[in-house]
């Protein structure tokens, strides 16, 4: 499968698919050929930034050769499983998801914890991870009628069908059902070890671990592109 593509200046291309396994697959191959004229290379969802070296290329000549390559999704890529320690107890919107799912905490806290789920773009403050897609029973819940000001850093929410983890404090209005003692982002030394197209699975545990955890960091992986 060939995506369709879109100029973003002249900087940038943006490569457009249906569905995110095409577009990981298309990053993966994209990235594997090593092209001296992509700067970067940048999945989300169904799409694909592709940015480029406009002193090296032309952008009509990089659309021609992106144009060329197919998706192939068996093409090594972010496919790591992280394991995230993550405290429920006293999540400040447990009450909230409960009372619009019908659900007891304990049900929400055991289906958040019972699947693995993608990472399917990686934003709107560095490294935070999109997550989905959310057991059907927790699906749905809104956002927060007035965003807090402040969410710390490890708070992990969800709303509509996905989940998130915030790595930095920032304001937010995610619905907040637990936290993680782990470190999973630090911009002054580079370190954003979930990417795009890896695995999260989410372990439940309880307020001693987390403060004996606190502090650590997420293991560093290789990068994928």
């Amino acid at each position: 499968m060939t995506p369709v593509l879109r100029p973003l200046g002249d900087r940038a291309i943006l490569a457009e698919y249906t569905d995110f396994e095409s577009a990981i697959g298309f990053a993966s191959a994209l990235a594997h050929r090593s092209f001296p004229w992509v700067e970067d290379v940048v999945p989300a969802y169904s799409r694909v930034g592709v940015h480029i070296d406009p002193d090296r290329i032309g952008l009509r000549q990089a659309m021609a050769i992106l144009g060329e390559i197919v998706s192939d999704p068996t093409v090594p890529c972010g496919t790591e499983l992280h394991i995230i320690p993550v405290c429920y107890d006293g999540g400040p919107d447990l009450d909230r998801v409960a009372a619009f799912t019908g659900l007891s905490f304990e049900r929400i806290v055991a289906l958040h914890a019972s699947i693995e789920y993608t990472v399917f773009a990686i934003g709107f403050v560095p490294g935070f991870p999109y997550l989905g897609e959310l057991p059907e029973p927790l699906r749905g819940v809104p956002r927060l009628d007035s965003p807090r000001v402040r969410v710390e850093p490890g708070s992990v929410g969800l709303t509509g069908s996905q989940t998130g983890i915030y790595p930095l404090a920032r304001p937010g209005g995610w619905n907040l059902i637990g936290r993680t003692p782990l470190t999973i982002v630090d911009p002054a030394t580079d370190f954003f070890p979930i990417r795009v197209g890896d695995r999260v699975q989410f372990e439940p545990i309880d307020r001693s671990q987390f403060d004996e955890d606190s502090l650590q960091r997420l293991a560093r992986r290789s990068a994928a592109w």
